[in-house]
């Protein structure tokens, strides 16, 4: 087969031609394929930070830009206004964090509970392993930048504070395996829309 038409053959669509399954995305008839399919031009403007925890994941994965589906990476535009945070969260994929503009605090959790972390700086960069927990926080006194590299196409993100606050697990039941009391968790729940 024409090397061409083998990427085209390959090249897997986006949210709005078809449904993701379990191995991804289906493919897109070769036909159907265009240059844009392999060009984002999404990470050109700041994202919206004014959120709860003062940051902007602009996403460049499979949904976004059909062209990176089934190669087996990503990247995502990362935005920090003063005080920004991304809080304790995790991957199915190895994250690598590009500082372009600022100073960050940033670390990880090992699966054997040890803590790494690191301030870091303009042009640095730090990875953080498939699935351990890791945050970043601005520690500068203006707006910081940075770049993602995630070694999947849909790497996803999983934000521990919403995963436990954020929806209708009872309080009885976080009370008993966080260890948190009752008004704790009510005022968490509060914050960041959770019920129950």
């Amino acid at each position: 087969m024409h090397k061409g038409k083998r990427i085209a053959s390959q090249l897997k669509t986006g949210h709005h031609i078809a449904p993701q399954g379990p191995a991804g995305y289906s493919c897109k008839k070769a036909e159907e394929v265009t240059a844009n399919d392999f060009v984002f031009s999404g990470l050109r403007a700041t994202g919206n930070t004014s959120n709860f925890f003062k940051v902007a994941l602009t996403p460049a994965f499979s949904s976004q830009f059909p062209g990176v589906n089934g190669v087996g990476m990503s990247v995502g535009r990362v935005d920090y206004p003063v005080d920004g945070r991304a809080p304790m969260h995790t991957h199915e994929a190895t994250e690598v964090f590009v500082v372009i503009q600022g100073t960050f605090y940033a670390g990880f959790i090992s699966s054997t509970n040890k803590f790494y972390s690191k301030t870091i700086n303009e042009g640095d960069i730090m990875a953080f392993p498939q699935g351990l927990m890791h945050f970043q926080i601005n520690l500068g006194k203006s707006p910081a930048l940075a770049l993602s590299f995630y070694s999947s196409a849909s790497p996803g993100i999983y934000i521990m504070d919403n995963a436990l606050f954020a929806n209708d697990l009872s309080t009885d039941i976080l009370q008993k395996t966080t260890f948190l009391d009752s008004d704790q968790i009510k005022k968490l729940k509060g914050l960041l829309g959770g019920t129950n």
